[in-house]
């Protein structure tokens, strides 16, 4: 199944709040009316895991191929699976750049990676899916054009608190990755285990 490219309200309308997926709170009050609705009627244990399995998959931009290589990664690892696969996820560089406030969207990250805006370590990393680790310096490259996506994006952004595992320099257009992140920071709310149910028989 490829990448959702649809309309995004539709998606928070009806699974909830997806911050990677839409950066305006349009639309959320009218979708939680429409979950609160749809609760009113009991659902399948399968329905459930589903949803939980959705939101996952679009607040982070990602096809089902790739969702489930994350789940089997995150099942061979030591620790909780559900803990590992959200880890998985919050160190990719597009997630970083997002959770950075040096794109609006994880979409908008993804393109910028794409486009070859952004360094790693002083390198040029075109693959979204970049795995992010500690002490790893991200930053845009020199030029105007991509210093210009990024400061808009800044200037835009909600100033909330970083993670912890996140270090933000905005006048050097740099960020720093401190460590691995914490489970709490992860910035959506979703049962991870429902998701890791989910691809049970798949794994």
């Amino acid at each position: 199944m490829s990448r959702y490219r649809g309309p995004r309200f539709k998606k928070i309308r009806r699974l909830g709040a997806l911050p990677g997926l839409t950066n305006t709170n349009k639309g959320l009050r009218a979708g939680t009316d429409l979950r609160n609705q749809s609760r009113s009627g009991k659902k399948s244990q399968y329905r459930i895991r589903l949803e939980e399995k959705q939101k996952l998959r679009f607040h982070y931009g990602l096809t089902e191929r790739q969702l489930l290589k994350y789940v089997r990664i995150a099942g061979k690892a030591k620790g909780s699976t559900g803990r590992v696969l959200l880890q998985l996820l919050e160190m990719r560089l597009d997630n970083i750049l997002f959770r950075m406030g040096m794109a609006s969207t994880i979409p908008a990250a993804r393109q910028l990676v794409n486009h070859r805006h952004i360094l790693v370590n002083s390198h040029i990393v075109d693959i979204p899916s970049y795995r992010c680790k500690a002490r790893d310096i991200i930053t845009a490259k020199t030029e105007q054009k991509s210093r210009g996506l990024i400061q808009k994006s800044l200037d835009s952004s909600p100033h909330e608190e970083l993670p912890s595992h996140l270090t933000l320099h905005p006048f050097q257009y740099k960020g720093l990755v401190n460590q691995i992140i914490d489970s709490k920071w992860v910035g959506l709310k979703i049962n991870e285990l429902l998701v890791v149910e989910y691809y049970s028989r798949q794994t």
